[in-house]
Formats: structure tokens, sequence, C-alpha cells
């Protein structure tokens, strides 16, 4: 148990989610207005209906993928009429907890802000069953210029009650706390850049964390203090450590999701890009702790700048 910030203990969850939501594009290309911030993102000459088609196609695989190895997948549409083209990157605007409640996080631009739709989350709770005890709506932060931009922000160890968070334009520290001091989590800030000097925008780009083993690129991590305290974590945690080099981050290897596959047991999604960039050892350490299933989403890495573990909200809301 673990105690927020209204003084309520708070239930202990599990670190993989049965049920992931996954929001199918309506449209889609290189987001115009994230494109200062994210170095993965890539401008490319095809034409709308093109990319439109191949993202769709790679996203539908992709959750027949993982359906097939065992999670519950739920999916919905985008709203076209929005014009969201990071709507298929849900999991930066809203978390779900095992209390009932729902966060809705501030997001740094506009048409991000847009792919926020809370009753989309209450239609699809009454439809399957999941139990909503609070929407704590976190987006008033946005006016004070404090943004922390969900489980691309966070990376979360459910279990310890530890939020692994690497500062950016894109998570601040004030709103880490915030988050946080709600849940109860103890947030681990630190600094991460690239091997051209630029910081790393969202943390789930070179971290993830499951019940047994935490995938970092440590070497990516401004050394000192953060550094430390990321280690200690870590340690504590009992975390046995996967280290990725900054080129295999280049290749979305640090963007994967652990999530449960009943019961053909604990599996960790994956792209077929990062999956080739491991090395055998890598590979041999990773499935001691979990069943990789590989995606194939190479347009959506390339073009949309996210990978697979971008395309999955968790789900841990309580069951009715």
């Amino acid at each position: 148990m673990s105690v927020s910030a209204d003084g309520s203990r708070q239930p202990a969850e599990a670190q993989c989610a049965r049920t992931v939501l996954m929001v199918r594009p309506a449209t889609f290309c290189a987001n115009p207005e994230t494109l200062a911030t994210n170095p993965f993102q890539h401008v490319i000459s095809a034409s709308a209906t093109a990319m439109l088609a191949a993202a769709q196609a790679e996203f539908d695989a992709a959750a027949n993928v993982l359906a097939a190895a065992g999670v519950e997948v739920v999916v919905t549409p985008a709203d076209e009429a929005a014009d969201t083209p990071d709507a298929l990157f849900p999991n930066n605007w809203f978390t779900t907890h095992a209390d009932g409640r729902i966060v809705l996080y501030p997001m740094a631009v506009p048409n991000r802000r847009r792919e926020r739709r809370p009753e989309l989350l209450v239609a699809l709770a009454a439809q399957h069953g999941w139990q909503i005890t609070q929407l704590l709506d976190l987006t008033g932060l946005e006016g004070r210029g404090q943004i922390v931009e969900g489980t691309g922000s966070l990376v979360l160890d459910r279990e310890a009650r530890l939020a692994y968070a690497s500062r950016s334009a894109r998570t601040h520290d004030e709103a880490v706390t915030a988050v946080c001091t709600a849940l109860g989590y103890e947030p681990i800030l630190f600094n991460a850049y690239d091997t051209a000097g630029r910081e790393i925008y969202h943390t789930n780009v070179l971290m993830a964390v499951g019940p047994s083993i935490a995938v970092l690129a440590s070497g990516m991590v401004a050394p000192g203090a953060g550094l430390r305290r990321v280690f200690d974590a870590l340690e504590r945690s009992n975390k046995q450590l996967l280290d990725l080099s900054a080129e295999q981050v280049g290749e979305f290897a640090g963007n994967l999701l652990f999530l449960d596959g009943g019961k053909q047991g604990p599996l960790v999604a994956l792209s077929r890009r990062a999956w080739a960039s491991l090395t055998r050892a890598q590979r041999v350490l990773l499935e001691q702790h979990a069943r990789p299933v590989p995606c194939s989403v190479e347009t959506i890495e390339h073009v949309g700048g996210g990978g697979i573990r971008c395309m999955l909200a968790e789900i841990f809301l309580p069951r009715r």
C-alpha cells in the first residue's frame, strides 16, 4: 500500500497490464507541432493517403499480434474531425490505476491536447465493465507551462511506486511532482541526452521497467546525482539491468512494454526493428524475464517518431 496526497492508502498494483487500449489513426504524418522536440520523426514525400494506409496496416497487424500473444486488446478509432496525427499514441494523455482513478495529463502542443477524450474512456468503461472512481484532471498545469506527458514522460514502477522521469521540454519537475504526490509515487528525476547533445524528449525512449528487469541506456543519462538516483532505485526494487547503447535507442530498443499475456505468461512488446538491434546476449537476458513479441511498425516509428510502447495505453482499472 502507498499513501497519496489526500492521505488515502492506495492498493498495490501489478507491474504488467492484462488489457491495453489502442487508438486506430484517422490521420497520420510527422506531426509539425512536435517536430522540434522529437528527432525520431521524419518528414517523407509520400502522400497523406499512402502514409495513413501504411500506418493503419501496421496498427492492425500489431493489434492482432498482441491479441494472439494473449493480451486483451481494445481498439477504438481516432476522432477524424480532431485532426490529431499522433492520436495512435494514447499513452501520453492518460493513465489508469488499480484504485479506479484515471489521470489526464498536460500536453506540450495544441494538437496533442485535442487527443484527450475522457468521454471515450467513460464509454469504454461502461462497455467493458471497468470501474472508474475518479477522473484526476491535471491539464490545468498547461496554463503554468508545466508539462508531463503520461507514460511517455513517466516510466512507472507500479509495484515499487517509483516514477522515472527524464527532464525535457515535455517533462517538467513541477508537473512530475504533482503527479507523484497525487498518486503516492517517488519521483526519480534525471537528465539524458542523445549523441548530438539533444535532451531525450520522452523517458520511454531509453527506459522500460518490468517486474524483474529494467531496460535502460545508462550511458545516455548525465553522470552525477541523477544517474546515482536511477541506479539506487533500480537496486532497491531488485531489477536486473539490460543496458542499451545509444545506437540501440535509435532503433527503438528502449521503447518496449512488459505485459501480462494471461495463460501464455508475461511478455514484452517491442518492434521488429528494436529486436533486430539487440545482441544475442541481450536477447537471452530479455527472454529470461518475458516472452518477446515483436511487431512490425516501421512506418509509424520512422514518420510518427513513436514505437509500439507509445501505441499501448495500459488499462489497470478494476472490473465491476
